[in-house]
């Protein structure tokens, strides 16, 4: 393990996991993990209603976890890199061993 992190990014590293940890936020990296997909796509997918879904695309995206791309006037989301997988596959990993 490598030394202890400094205080400033111990603390961004808890506010990202406070970020990844809710309920709705998870279901949406997760419907977004295999490809992007518009908001109404992602609302379908959830079963949320089209605002909260934005709302917390919106918290995603400030949090750098999501990335977005448009055509025209369509918004289609993504997760933004192969870290925010890795998160996601490491913390399901845990969860679900013997």
């Amino acid at each position: 393990m490598p030394n202890m992190p400094s205080e400033v990014i111990l603390d961004e590293m808890e506010n990202l996991l406070n970020i990844a940890s809710d309920f709705t936020r998870l279901k949406i990296m997760y419907a977004i993990s295999e490809r992007e997909k518009s908001v109404s796509d992602i609302v379908e997918e959830v079963g949320a209603s089209q605002s909260l879904v934005s709302h917390q695309l919106k918290v995603l995206r400030k949090a750098n976890l999501v990335s977005t791309r448009k055509e025209g006037t369509r918004v289609y989301y993504a997760l933004a890199d192969d870290h925010v997988i890795a998160l996601l596959n490491v913390v399901y990993e845990h969860v679900t061993e013997e």
